[in-house]
């Protein structure tokens, strides 16, 4: 028999694992969700100072009121709860059998949980950013579904449920989230797997895709050989889904789940294969961070198209992104087409870097190529891609009159749940309706992961209510980054018609037909 220890997330208790550990009870496991002192309402003792330490303890003392009875062990932590789950496993680390990692970071030794807090002012005030909430005292737990929404995607949580939740939230001490996390290692050789929450924003394919871009922290994962499932729901999947939760549990317990792919040397990740078109190459000259791409014959100035890579792509990635073929290949087919091609290196290489990124799109990339005297300075494009996606929004918002068109292409349109940029000014659905008559052109990918698809589909109904002028060129059978992960006519027709959208917009000849 296995045994579960469930801990629960910030603000809440053991209350929310009850549907699931009667589901896990059911199949013959044994489920225990943990009490955390000034959480649950059975341990909020007056006057009491709580920290990490303290809720490591807690967990540790019901691993250890379990004995050693040769049960297999499995610590499953929800949210916030992976910390106090991670320090007891580490204590513990002969008893345990396996960490699940419940739609939750990826805790590190001397990292306190404050540094996943998702939404970034948020996390500003917790971590006593702003003074008003300084450590030794508590952060007042959501009130209603919107705030809850701070925290992470309610998606599919019942109103009775999310109404229960919010009755029995409790406020969460300072020290919890600001004492560093420690870790001795002894942890490191316990098996792990992950639950993603797609609709939160988590995809198995978004962090694969990590991996192939060098992130080093997700690589040590795949070199682990770490077990991952998906739950087609938001944040909250004990409320939202706690039988399918239950069946992953036991799955996960069993070994199973899905293993990402380390990059295998003889061939490239999915974003370093080649560009679909075979399309003339221009000259290209490297401008700081920005690479230009001059079409043949070029006297009079041109407009011109800058692309917007997506992310975040880790500071020490190798190659850059103006050098991924997708990129190059784009510029490539706009300068066929008769204008001139930018692209530049951003520096999205956080989920905290949207600021700096739009800086570098906006003063280093688009006014040092503007006022290149090839350039006509009064035509010209953007183009996002993916996670590239909310840096559009500043420029739909107030678009200037020398922008002649926006276009994206699989792009994230919108904060996903888990990213914290809900406060934030990176949101194209909200901007549109400042767009005026700026043309859109869109490519959407018929097989998109879910968040991101839900984002298109909310810039594309705000849009429709505004009136916007949208251009949509859509990929039935394409993936996220289709150009180089499905190289079929359908995907080299898509990339032609959008070149083309965006070009005649321009005023250009557009890109040749044998392309």
């Amino acid at each position: 028999m296995t045994i579960f220890v469930l801990v629960p997330g910030m603000f809440t208790g053991a209350h929310v694992w009850r549907e699931t550990a009667d589901r896990l009870a059911a199949a013959g496991a044994e489920a225990h969700a943990v009490r955390l002192t000034g959480l649950d309402a059975a341990l909020r003792p007056a006057g009491c100072d709580v920290d990490l330490e303290t809720h490591i303890a807690d967990v540790v003392a019901v691993i250890d009121s379990l004995g050693t009875t040769g049960q297999k062990l499995v610590l499953v932590g929800h949210d916030y709860g992976i910390h106090p789950a991670l320090g007891a496993a580490d204590r513990r680390a002969a008893r345990v059998d396996r960490v699940v990692y419940l739609d939750s970071g990826m805790p590190r030794d001397g990292v306190p949980a404050v540094a996943a807090v998702p939404d970034q002012s948020l996390r500003g005030r917790a971590a006593g950013g702003d003074g008003d909430l300084p450590s030794g005292e508590v952060l007042p737990p959501p009130a209603t579904r919107e705030e809850w929404r701070r925290w992470g995607s309610t998606e599919g949580v019942p109103g009775p449920a999310l109404e229960r939740l919010t009755d029995l939230a409790a406020p969460q001490p300072m020290a919890t989230l600001l004492q560093p996390l420690r870790l001795t290692g002894a942890v490191d050789p316990v098996p792990a797997t992950g639950i993603l929450c797609t609709g939160n924003g988590a995809s198995i394919e978004m962090v694969q895709m990590r991996v192939d871009r060098g992130d080093a922290a997700l690589r040590e994962v795949a070199e682990a050989r770490v077990a991952f499932f998906e739950l087609p729901t938001g944040h909250w999947p004990m409320l939202s889904m706690p039988a399918e939760l239950a069946d992953v549990l036991l799955r996960a317990a069993a070994g199973e789940g899905h293993r990402l792919a380390l990059a295998d040397a003889s061939q490239p990740p999915a974003h370093l294969r080649p560009f679909p078109l075979d399309v003339p190459e221009a000259p290209r000259e490297r401008h700081g961070n920005v690479d230009l791409y001059l079409p043949a014959g070029a006297e009079a100035p041109r407009p011109v198209v800058l692309f917007v890579h997506g992310g975040p792509v880790p500071a020490d990635a190798r190659p850059t992104p103006r050098d991924w073929p997708t990129l190059r290949g784009y510029a490539h087919c706009a300068a066929a087409g008769g204008a001139v091609a930018a692209v530049v290196d951003h520096r999205l290489h956080t989920l905290d870097d949207y600021e700096r990124a739009a800086a570098d799109v906006a003063a280093a990339a688009m006014e040092r190529v503007r006022a290149d005297p090839r350039v006509d300075a009064d035509r010209a494009a953007l183009w996002f891609f993916s996670a590239g996606g909310p840096i559009a929004a500043p420029w739909l918002d107030a678009p200037p009159p020398w922008l002649r068109c926006l276009a994206a292409t699989y792009p994230v349109f919108g904060p996903l749940p888990g990213w914290g940029l809900t406060d934030s000014r990176f949101d194209p659905a909200r901007a549109v309706a400042n767009a005026g008559g700026l043309p859109v052109v869109l490519t959407r990918v018929g097989l998109e992961t879910p968040a991101i698809a839900a984002t298109v589909e909310g810039f594309l109904a705000s849009a429709k209510e505004c009136g916007a002028d949208v251009d949509v060129v859509d990929v039935p059978h394409g993936h996220h980054a289709f150009e180089t992960v499905d190289p079929t006519d359908e995907s080299r027709d898509a990339i032609r018609r959008a070149v083309r959208a965006v070009l005649g917009r321009l005023g250009v000849p557009g890109l040749p037909t044998e392309a």
